[in-house]
């Protein structure tokens, strides 16, 4: 039987099925009135309706067309970024202005194109056979406002923030004038909290909901930067380098390829510009230095190259508070207020890439390489009781970087890899034997000794990377993604001052792969789903006196995120994942400086839960409101925490059987006309010990049902700005800004553990920072001034370990860009 579109074939097929149903029935006494007669009549009806309706979803679906075009600017520039609707779709131009809609139903449609600073475009349409179904599309550039105009589209930070994921993005070219880096802009989002150790280049430790350290993951443009080394860290990357700055919590998408247990950090540089150069100088207190220089050029052949460089310098010499005694006299001076000596810090970081762009064999392909080089001074130990003079370390990079990325390699299905490795070298300097008091004043010793360990270990912590990303969509409603990442860890070194001691040959190693696979839905804007599983398997070799122990890890994980917007202003949003990661080489062998290595480590295993609400409203179209607030449970076991070793020199990473959290955190915001701008967040997180039992034999922990120590759990943030247009000359704009921190006050050590005096306590942190920028030229000369910590409160992170005291700053840029 063919089917040529006619009902009539089907109908005659089930009228015979109904009745052999009938008969059956019948034969089978099951059928004893009219009323289940009838009621077989309703089924066929509604059978026959199923069909009817299919087959013309069937034929709608072999009747669609793609359409697909360019959005340029009148100067022939492509247009990133610009939102295309048609009827209830909507797309956004990709890096070339280029946008597709895979499955149109041909007919007559309104076209409407947005985006900042161009006049929109809205025309009619019509798709069809015999219609060009790919146009291009040029935007005038206006300088006029724009008043009384429905504005569809989004920008990629509001973009991000509605996916399904528990994700905040923030946009990064809003803080390019600040002396901000990374850290400085990620300690501002609600649910982040960012613990220094000191002033510039220090240790920093990265809280997320309660999370931190190793369970959060770092991303440079998808890129895991596990093995970046020490002269690439967030503390130390500027912000311009970033165009915006994703952070997801709990929750991590599959394509990011980690083994994160708390969340993620994904720094996007982005490419919004092919020919522009973007250079600032900033100098503050504590003679502190900071340049960044970023640029590019293209041509018309799609020939690029690609620079990134910045520098960091300052002597770190704020005031601290602290109890101190004469090395010399003994004579104790307590609540001392002294200067840092021995802490100065520099990198300098240089990121070239030359490749090809806009080729038919490839979207992007470039051949690049990372040079850095960092100096640091050690001031003090763990604790502020220690204190050092001579002790430092110094380290390199070294990275040759592959990047390779194709759409439609296949229809429908696109490719991004990359590749790098780091060849850099780290060395930890402890030959001076003396000890220092907080004054400056030292001992000197006769023989060979050191402040802390007589060392000059040069290792490599030659790390490698290879990230493979497959993205198949289907069609408009339908993708699969397919991601494998691969990574190698392999310390090696020597002491020239130390050659007999067979430690340092012992055999430090890892290799670690994770496989994902996903599946993504999406309705038009209204409901997607995302579901996904992860594969991790990590192999670790410790040598321990000439002998190798080797050790294979494997884990399954899973997860799904959904959302659903009710309309263009309220959005739900819930995620779950069976979250693992495994212990990290720092974990494993130590960091040679203040972490203690620990071979007998578990992977770690969470279900991590997310609830959000977004709602966003205005009123008379001058004043606009955003809520957002999300809930969160972590249930985490041979959860990897941190604790002073047996001296209280070091810390050492072990496990807990089990960790519970549950809190939230909310962020309101608003807006008046263009001027002004406001916002509050508020973090809550509730952190408990669920290990019953400890020792061996093992007995009923003291600490069960404990908070866990050292950890901040009420925090928040606030902010307000003012900005105003032409002032004294038109396209010169004054702006003045205000952000306010607060911490609330923790225990270090276990609350059930000792008195409240001996269980210090750190206090309740409250700091203050304002800014002051004036733009001219449209952005093109930029000078700023800002002060941080403006009523010079006593702040610390972590016990005794002191951050800087009041500063100010003055940073002058200058940007312009081809198309500006």
């Amino acid at each position: 039987m063919e089917r040529d579109g006619n009902l009539k074939p089907w109908g005659s097929l089930f009228c015979k099925t109904a009745e052999t149903v009938v008969q059956r029935f019948y034969k089978r006494q099951l059928l004893n009135d009219i009323k289940s007669y009838m009621q077989i009549k309703q089924l066929l009806l509604v059978i026959l309706l199923i069909l009817f309706h299919n087959q013309q979803l069937v034929a709608q679906q072999n009747a669609t067309q793609k359409f697909s075009g360019t959005v340029s600017s009148d100067d022939g520039l492509p247009i990133p970024g610009a939102t295309v609707k048609i009827g209830e779709y909507i797309r956004v131009t990709d890096n070339k202005g280029e946008f597709s809609f895979d499955q149109i139903i041909p007919k007559s449609y309104t076209i409407s194109i947005v985006y900042i600073g161009f006049k929109p475009i809205r025309k009619s349409i019509t798709i069809g056979e015999k219609q060009k179904n790919r146009i291009e599309f040029v935007m005038d550039a206006t300088t006029h406002e724009l008043k009384n105009v429905d504005v569809v589209g989004r920008t990629k930070v509001t973009e991000v923030n509605r996916q399904a994921f528990n994700v905040t993005a923030l946009d990064a070219t809003k803080m390019h004038n600040s002396t901000l880096d990374i850290a400085g802009a990620l300690d501002r989002v609600a649910g982040v909290r960012v613990r220094e150790t000191g002033g510039l280049g220090s240790n920093f430790n990265l809280s997320l909901n309660g999370f931190s350290g190793n369970h959060i993951r770092f991303f440079l443009d998808g890129v895991p930067m596990d093995n970046f080394g020490s002269s690439f860290q967030i503390n130390n990357i500027p912000i311009n380098i970033a165009e915006r700055i994703e952070v997801y919590k709990g929750v991590v998408p599959m394509w990011l390829g980690a083994d994160a247990l708390g969340g993620a950090v994904n720094i996007v540089t982005g490419d919004r510009f092919r020919n522009y150069i973007d250079v600032s100088y900033s100098i503050g207190s504590f003679n502190t230095h900071r340049s960044v220089i970023n640029a590019a050029a293209t041509s018309k052949s799609g020939f690029t190259v690609q620079l990134n460089a910045f520098q960091n310098f300052s002597d770190n010499n704020y005031k601290v508070t602290v109890d101190a005694s004469d090395i010399n006299t003994g004579q104790y001076s307590p609540g001392t207020r002294v200067k840092r000596f021995h802490d100065q810090y520099h990198n300098e970081t240089v990121i070239a890439n030359v490749g090809v762009v806009d080729k038919s064999f490839a979207d992007k392909l470039l051949f690049g390489v990372t040079l850095g080089q960092n100096y640091k001074e050690i001031q003090t130990g763990a604790r502020m009781v220690s204190v050092f003079g001579q002790w430092h370390r110094r380290g390199n990079m070294i990275m040759p970087t592959l990047k390779y990325q194709k759409k439609d390699l296949i229809k429908g299905l696109d490719l991004n890899f990359n590749a790098n490795y780091n060849f850099g070298k780290e060395q930890n300097i402890d030959t001076a034997y003396r000890r220092y008091d907080w004054f400056g004043n030292y001992k000197q010793y006769e023989g060979k000794g050191s402040e802390r360990t007589r060392t000059m270990y040069k290792y490599g912590n030659n790390a490698g990377l290879a990230t493979t990303m497959l993205n198949y969509k289907l069609n408009d409603n339908h993708s699969f993604a397919l991601s494998n990442v691969f990574s190698t860890f392999d310390r090696k070194g020597s002491d020239e001052i130390n050659p007999s001691n067979n430690a340092y040959e012992q055999k430090q190693k890892t290799n670690k792969n994770i496989l994902g696979l996903g599946y993504m839905f999406n309705t038009a804007d209204h409901w997607s789903l995302n579901l996904f599983s992860k594969y991790i398997i990590q192999n670790s070799i410790v040598g321990q006196q000439n002998l190798n122990q080797t050790t294979t890890q494997s884990q399954f994980g899973y997860g799904l995120a959904t959302s659903y917007n009710f309309n263009r202003n309220l959005q739900l949003k819930a995620s779950y994942e069976k979250a693992n990661r495994m212990p990290e080489a720092t974990e494993i062998f130590g960091d040679v400086e203040n972490f203690e290595g620990n071979s007998n480590l578990k992977p770690e295993v969470s279900d991590n839960v997310n609830v959000g609400l977004m709602y966003s409203f205005s009123l008379q179209d001058v004043n606009r409101f955003s809520i957002s607030a999300n809930a969160i449970y972590r249930n985490a076991s041979n959860f990897i925490y941190y604790q002073f070793n047996q001296n209280q020199s070091k810390l050492v990473a072990g496990n807990r059987d089990g960790v519970t959290n549950f809190g939230g955190d909310i962020e309101a915001r608003y807006s008046f006309k263009d001027w002004l701008t406001a916002g509050v967040n508020v973090t809550y997180q509730n952190i408990i010990n669920q290990q019953e039992y400890e020792g061996n034999p093992p007995v009923l922990s003291p600490v069960y049902k404990d908070r866990m120590p050292n950890i901040p759990f009420l925090y928040g943030n606030g902010d307000v700005a003012f900005s105003f247009k032409n002032v004294g000359k038109k396209g010169n704009n004054l702006s003045f800004g205000y952000n306010l921190l607060y911490v609330h006050a923790f225990y270090l050590y276990w609350p059930s553990r000792g008195t409240s005096g001996d269980k210090y306590g750190i206090p309740k942190q409250l700091s203050h920072d304002v800014n002051l920028l004036y733009s001219l030229k449209n952005g093109r000369y930029n000078i700023s001034a800002e002060c941080k910590n403006l009523n010079d409160a006593l702040l610390y992170d972590n016990f005794s370990l002191q951050k800087p005291s009041r500063a100010f700053y003055l940073k002058l840029r200058y940007f312009i860009n081809k198309t500006a």
